[in-house]
């Protein structure tokens, strides 16, 4: 089995990659297990399902997805057409491209990206140090590639500025794009308060802040003030812990993920953390942050002073609100959309991921990505409709001291 390169296999149900090379550590799967020696109660990471819900991956080329999408109907020339224009180059973006392209090889779309929509695994961000992953080599495929790969108009390092829904016409930085339907997938953004000034605090939300992150900590160990213990600040104090850097985390809670009260799941994970350089000051508030030559003074409002090198804000997620007040779409703490076909309030407008909210509530989590692509490209292309079903998915809690799964929760902002 060593001559055999490492192959990766998807989970149907939430898309996400089993890479043999890498394993599931926090499952007792280390790395260079072979999918075939994989246990038959081994869990999905990400959404909870069986190791029969995976198939081989590889990434699918133009010509098998012309393939797969052979049995529709016969797509009509579209001479002229504006196509689909997907807002947004992460997860959501690229399984968005994967949905259209599985049923429409011909269809033209165009992805605008405020990034180089380059593909990368975003929850190995909170365990590259544990693994030992270069944030360097972290992206799978380059957007560029992607875009070639899946014959996609890409427009790279671009901001969507404003949607005029009376011309189908997407502004960006880079001229207006035209569109025959729109598809936001732009996600959210990281929740900043006042007394966190954006200039004095890391912001890990993609690939790009956190190599950043990592080049500023350099090698040497580093006093690190983490704000925000709920999944993604316990898993990064955890990660950044393992590397030798000494954690101070903060949260306005009495325990780290107190989100999820009834699996008490913040005790035992402190006690996990005794062996490890973090301290965790729960009941706390920050007042301001202020920089000192290269270091950093936090103030609490209850007067205790902390000083770091870096400070990482993990306050939770907000979605901005810009582009969808530009079309005057209906807004629920997030863009609202409706379950049956995820189109917002104009009718050619869909949108999915971390941006929307069904029934005014969002879902922060990776799982439900795959799901609602195939339903919002089963409405794009006249086919019977793929309702989406919101569910509430167990919750992988990657902090390698102490893995656990926690009940699934749905966020109402």
């Amino acid at each position: 089995m060593s001559a055999i390169p490492y192959r990766q296999y998807i989970c149907h149900a939430c898309g996400y990659l089993y890479d043999e090379a890498l394993g599931d550590p926090e499952s007792g799967l280390m790395a260079g297990t072979r999918y075939e020696d994989i246990p038959n109660d081994w869990a999905c990471p990400l959404c909870g399902v069986t190791r029969a819900d995976f198939s081989l991956y590889e990434a699918p080329s133009l010509d098998a997805l012309r393939a797969q999408a052979a049995g529709d109907a016969p797509v009509k020339a579209r001479h002229g057409a504006a196509g689909v224009v997907i807002v947004g180059g992460g997860r959501a973006g690229w399984q968005m491209v994967e949905a259209l392209r599985a049923r429409d090889a011909h269809v033209p779309i165009t992805l605008v990206s405020a990034c180089g929509a380059d593909v990368y695994d975003k929850p190995l961000l909170s365990v590259a140090v544990a693994r030992g992953l270069d944030p360097a080599r972290m992206v799978r495929e380059t957007g560029t590639d992607a875009a070639r790969r899946l014959s996609v108009r890409l427009l790279a390092h671009t901001r969507a500025v404003r949607i005029c829904p009376d011309t189908r016409t997407l502004r960006t930085t880079r001229g207006p794009v035209r569109y025959d339907r729109l598809v936001l997938a732009h996600g959210a953004q990281a929740a900043l308060p006042p007394t966190l000034p954006a200039r004095h605090v890391w912001r890990v939300n993609h690939l790009g802040a956190y190599q950043k992150l990592r080049a500023a900590l350099g090698d040497a160990p580093k006093d690190v003030v983490i704000v925000g213990a709920g999944l993604v600040g316990s898993e990064l104090a955890n990660d950044l812990a393992l590397g030798g850097h000494r954690i101070t985390l903060l949260d306005t809670q009495t325990s780290p993920l107190a989100r999820w009260p009834s699996d008490q799941a913040g005790q035992p994970l402190l006690d996990a953390w005794k062996a490890l350089p973090i301290t965790f000051l729960g009941g706390v508030q920050v007042a301001s942050v202020e920089k000192l030559g290269l270091r950093y003074r936090i103030i609490t409002t209850s007067g205790q002073v902390l000083e770091a090198d870096q400070v990482v804000a993990a306050t939770g997620l907000v979605t901005p609100s810009r582009l969808a007040s530009s079309a005057a779409l209906a807004w629920e703490q997030g863009i609202a959309v409706e379950a049956e076909t995820l189109r917002t309030s104009d009718a050619r407008i869909h949108a999915l991921g971390d941006c929307i909210t069904v029934n005014g509530q969002a879902s922060r989590f990776i799982e439900p990505i795959a799901r609602q692509a195939r339903t919002i490209a089963a409405d794009i292309g006249g086919a019977a409709p793929v309702p989406y079903v919101p569910k509430v998915a167990p919750v992988r809690v990657k902090t390698s001291s102490l893995p656990m799964t926690l009940q699934g929760i749905a966020f109402t902002g």
